[in-house]
C-alpha cells in the first residue's frame, strides 16, 4: 500500500509548485524520496545541452530545496532548441543517508522547444535501486 501511495503522491506533486515565485521559469526539476515518502531535499542537479560535436556543455546545476524543487535553473534566453541532460547525483544523495544504492546518477535526456518556446518540469521519484521520471510540458504562464 505505501508504494501505491507513494506513486500517486509523486503524480499529484508534480502539479504543485511550493516555493516558486517565478512561474515562467522554462525548467524546473522537483525530485520525491520514495524510501521516506517526501521531498529529496539537497540533491544536486546538472544540467547540460549537447554541443554540435555531441558532447555536453553543463550550463546549470544546484540543489533541491525543501520541497525536493528547483526554480529557476536557467532563462528562456538561454534555454533553446535542442538535445538536454538532467543529471540527478542519486548516488552521493543516498550515501548521504546511509545507504548504499545501484545506481551512480539518474539522466533524463530530451528534447526541448522544437516546436515553439515551452515550460517544463521534470519530476523523478527515487528510491536506491530504482527511479522513475516523468515530464510536464506547458505553454509559458504569462
Amino acid at each position: 500500500i505505501k508504494k501505491s501511495s507513494s506513486v500517486l503522491v509523486f503524480y499529484i506533486c508534480i502539479f504543485i509548485s511550493h516555493g516558486s515565485i517565478d512561474s515562467k521559469c522554462p525548467l524546473m526539476v522537483k525530485v520525491l524520496d520514495a524510501v521516506r515518502g517526501s521531498p529529496a531535499t539537497n540533491l544536486v542537479v546538472r544540467v547540460s545541452k549537447q554541443a554540435e560535436d555531441g558532447t555536453w556543455k553543463e550550463f546549470a546545476n544546484g540543489k533541491t530545496n525543501e520541497f525536493g524543487e528547483i526554480h529557476e535553473l536557467t532563462t528562456d534566453e538561454q534555454f533553446v532548441e535542442g538535445l538536454y541532460k538532467v543529471e540527478f547525483d542519486t548516488s552521493t544523495y543516498w550515501r548521504a543517508l546511509g545507504v548504499s544504492p545501484f545506481h551512480e546518477y539518474a539522466d533524463v535526456i530530451f528534447t526541448a522547444n522544437d516546436s515553439g518556446h515551452r515550460h517544463y518540469t521534470i519530476a523523478a521519484l527515487l528510491s536506491p535501486f530504482s527511479y522513475s521520471t516523468t515530464a510536464v510540458v506547458s505553454d509559458p504562464k504569462e
